[in-house]
């Protein structure tokens, strides 16, 4: 295929993914709105739900359309591009993204209402059956509170959470997985459509792991924009244009693919 045509594939494949990704960024919205007091734990739990299904997908249709448009590609180059192609992609938009947008909208860092609730939620536990006697020491501590709170607010990072690495037993066996239907019944009509909404939804519970603040509505807007450049690019990367990049050049592609 002649590098003028991949182009035009590639930048007709964007444009026709935008519109369903932003659909998905919205869905994205309405889990962090529905869960965003389930706490670090469940969300890390969906997160290895939806993570790994995300990376069967991606194996899938990234394997699936090598196999297709390079013809009698062998099982290992089948599985170095289906393998890299998921996991790198996967990963990228699932965690990577997600961790900047996190870091640059501030999501991890509680705010000062946040802090004092909190404070006050523990004063007033400290309070019961306290010592009238204790009072001077209790007004000592309370004229340190509010640096104490500011060096709480700095201390508090969002938190990169890789995959492959830390839920490997979950993250790799999905890519083997996706590979291996991919080899024996490569499809990419339906795998598509999923994974870009799965992987939306794992980028979305990466950022409810690590957010510590109120989501305002111009959070949310932010947060929508992290979650369609997250989404979008990646994984037309892993599903078109990482495929293409391996196909030679005596082969010819249909301009466009199904999903």
């Amino acid at each position: 295929m002649q590098p003028q045509k991949k182009v035009t594939i590639i930048l007709s494949e964007l444009k026709n993914h935008a519109p369903f990704t932003l659909f998905g960024a919205a869905t994205g919205l309405v889990c962090m709105l529905l869960l965003k007091n389930a706490g670090a734990d469940i969300n890390h739990r969906l997160f290895q739900v939806f993570h790994p299904g995300h990376v069967v997908l991606s194996a899938i249709v990234t394997a699936s359309l090598y196999k297709l448009y390079e013809g009698k590609a062998g099982i290992a180059k089948i599985l170095i591009v289906g393998y890299i192609g998921s996991i790198g992609i996967a990963t990228l938009s699932d965690c990577v993204l997600p961790f900047f947008g996190e870091s640059i909208l501030g999501v991890a860092i509680p705010v000062h209402a946040d802090l004092h609730e909190h404070d006050e939620a523990a004063g007033h536990d400290d309070k019961v059956g306290q010592d009238p006697h204790d009072h001077d020491e209790q007004v000592h501590v309370e004229d340190g509170s509010e640096s104490e709170r500011s060096e709480k607010a700095h201390g508090i990072r969002a938190r990169l959470h890789l995959g492959f690495i830390e839920d490997w037993y979950l993250v790799n066996p999905a890519a083997l997985l996706g590979i291996l239907i991919a080899y024996f019944r490569p499809r990419t009509r339906f795998p598509h459509a999923g994974h870009v909404l799965i992987s939306t939804w794992a980028s979305s519970f990466h950022v409810l792991m690590n957010t510590h603040r109120e989501l305002t509505t111009i959070m949310l807007l932010g947060v929508f924009v992290v979650l369609f450049i997250a989404v979008w690019l990646p994984c037309c990367i892993s599903d078109i244009v990482f495929p293409l990049l391996f196909v030679g050049s005596d082969h010819d592609l249909p301009c466009g693919h199904h999903h």
